[in-house]
């Protein structure tokens, strides 16, 4: 498989795909996702899931940029639907960071059929709080009566996922390391509207797991103890995006009925 370029998403097409992922990366990553997350795409690539990843450029307007990666997505797929027969699969959407917070945004405030949604390391700062020098920013508006917030603030962000979020399906991620994650309490919401629908996994790692190429190493004419150590570093420096893999992968099949 080779990414290709879609109405400027990323999209990966295997021969015969199972299901369909809607990725959306974290805040300051999510421009150049085929990258930034090259290898957790591409394993799921590999499973048989057809990938469509959509860039975006952080703004304060989070509502916007929702709507855009969402009429990104919907004009990829119309492309993708002439090429391929996915009419009846399911789409799950996966996020992390930013990401999540976008796709409960799109499952709250438009209309879209999904089967589940992935979400890690969500976090609903404010922007003073996610933002350092928003607050010094700040000062230049506020004599103006104007504020500088992210569009829907966290409060309301909380209030449109009680009160409108559709998507029953979801697995939530939290990594040990990761001081700014808010998954606990997107559990608890979430699980007060679909009880018994909500799963929750606390793996190793920081809130950085999820990115990252896969860096290949190159074997020479004979294998040699550089080429072992080489391996065997690989290995370690991926040990945590594979269990990452596993668990996002379980969770999507979790009888294996489809896993190829």
């Amino acid at each position: 498989m080779d990414w290709q370029e879609i109405s400027g998403n990323w999209v990966l097409i295997p021969d015969r795909p199972i299901a369909i992922v809607h990725f959306l990366g974290g805040a300051f990553v999510a421009t150049a996702p085929q990258l930034t997350y090259r290898r957790l795409l591409e394993f799921l690539g590999e499973q048989g899931y057809l990938v469509v990843a959509t860039p975006f450029v952080n703004t304060f307007d989070h509502t916007e940029i929702a709507k855009s990666v969402l009429v990104s997505f919907e004009r990829a797929m119309e492309t993708v639907r002439s090429r391929v027969s996915v009419r009846y699969l399911p789409i799950y959407g996966i996020g992390h960071s930013m990401g999540c917070k976008l796709h409960l945004l799109i499952g709250s405030l438009f209309a879209v059929e999904r089967a589940g949604n992935v979400l890690i390391s969500f976090n609903n700062y404010a922007a003073r709080d996610a933002v350092p020098l928003v607050e010094q920013f700040s000062q230049f508006f506020k004599p103006q009566g104007v504020a500088v917030e992210f569009t829907p603030s966290p409060v309301e962000t909380n209030a449109l996922i009680r009160d409108r979020y559709a998507v029953r399906r979801n697995l939530l991620i939290k990594f040990a390391d990761d001081s700014i994650d808010q998954s606990l309490g997107l559990a608890q919401l979430l699980e007060e509207s679909f009880p018994g629908m909500i799963a929750t996994r606390r793996l190793k790692g920081t809130h950085v797991t999820p990115l990252g190429p896969d860096v290949k190493w190159q074997v020479g004419g004979s294998f040699t103890p550089i080429d072992a150590i080489g391996q065997w570093m690989r290995q370690e420096v991926y040990r945590e995006l594979r269990q990452l893999e596993q668990v996002v992968l379980q969770w999507l099949d979790p009888v294996g009925r489809i896993r190829r």
